[in-house]
C-alpha cells in the first residue's frame, strides 16, 4: 500500500525516509499538497508527524475526511492525546523515533486493518473501559451473536485480561482462548481488540 508521509518539518520526513527505508514514499507538507497528492489515489497510507500537523489533521478529523488509514507519530507520545485519536479514527499513534522494527509493525498491522498502539496505551484503552457497564445494544450483541464461552471471554477481554490470564480464569487451554477470541472477532466484524473495544463500550 502507497504510504504518504505528512510533515512540515522536511527533516523528520528524511528521517523518517531513512530510518524506515520509505524510498517510495510520496511527501507532502501542508492540506493543499495532501489533497495534490491523493487525488489519484483509493488506498494509502497517511503517516503523520503531530508534533508540526496537528492543526491539519484535526481538520481532517473534524471535516470528516479522515482517511482510513492514518498514522500518528509524535516525539513525546501522550496517552491522553493517543485515547482522543483512537477514538476518533486514527488507526496507529506511537513514537516518531520508533525502531525501524516497530515501524515494519505498525505499518502490517494497518494495513491488515488492524489498529496499532504502544503496550502502555493499549492498557489505557483497555483499562478506562472497565468501569463502564456494557450498554443495552453491545448486551445484545454478544447475547444473539456469541456462544456461553465466548460471551464469558469477551467479558474478560474488555476487563483487559491477557490470553493466559483468561485461559487461567476459565480454566482453558491459551490455544482455546485464541480460537474463542477470533471467532468473537469474526461474530463482530472486528479485527482487533482495540476495535473490540470501541465497538462495545
Amino acid at each position: 500500500m502507497k504510504i504518504i508521509l505528512f510533515s512540515s518539518d522536511t527533516n523528520t520526513i528524511n528521517e523518517w525516509i531513512e530510518k524506515y527505508s520509505l524510498d517510495a514514499a510520496s511527501e507532502c507538507y501542508d492540506l493543499e499538497s495532501y489533497e495534490n497528492e491523493i487525488s489519484n489515489l483509493e488506498k494509502f497510507i497517511l503517516v503523520c508527524d503531530y508534533d508540526s500537523v496537528a492543526n491539519s489533521l484535526n481538520t481532517l478529523i473534524s471535516s470528516k475526511k479522515l482517511p482510513n488509514y492514518t498514522v500518528v507519530l509524535e516525539r513525546s507520545p501522550a496517552i491522553a492525546t493517543g485515547k482522543i485519536l483512537i477514538k476518533n479514527g486514527i488507526r496507529a499513534y506511537g513514537n516518531s523515533k520508533m525502531l525501524a522494527k516497530h515501524f515494519t509493525q505498525l505499518i502490517d498491522t494497518v494495513s491488515n486493518d488492524n489498529t496499532w498502539t504502544y503496550p502502555d496505551l493499549t492498557a489505557a484503552l483497555v483499562k478506562s473501559t472497565r468501569k463502564a457497564p456494557l450498554n443495552k445494544d453491545a448486551q445484545e450483541l454478544i447475547d444473539s451473536r456469541l456462544t456461553d464461552k465466548e460471551k464469558d471471554v469477551v467479558l474478560l477481554v474488555l476487563d483487559g485480561f491477557t490470553n493466559d490470564a483468561i485461559a487461567n480464569e476459565l480454566d482453558i487451554t491459551t490455544r482455546t482462548v485464541k480460537a474463542h477470541i477470533s471467532s468473537i472477532f469474526s461474530k463482530l466484524h472486528v479485527n482487533d481488540r482495540i476495535s473490540l473495544v470501541l465497538l462495545l463500550k
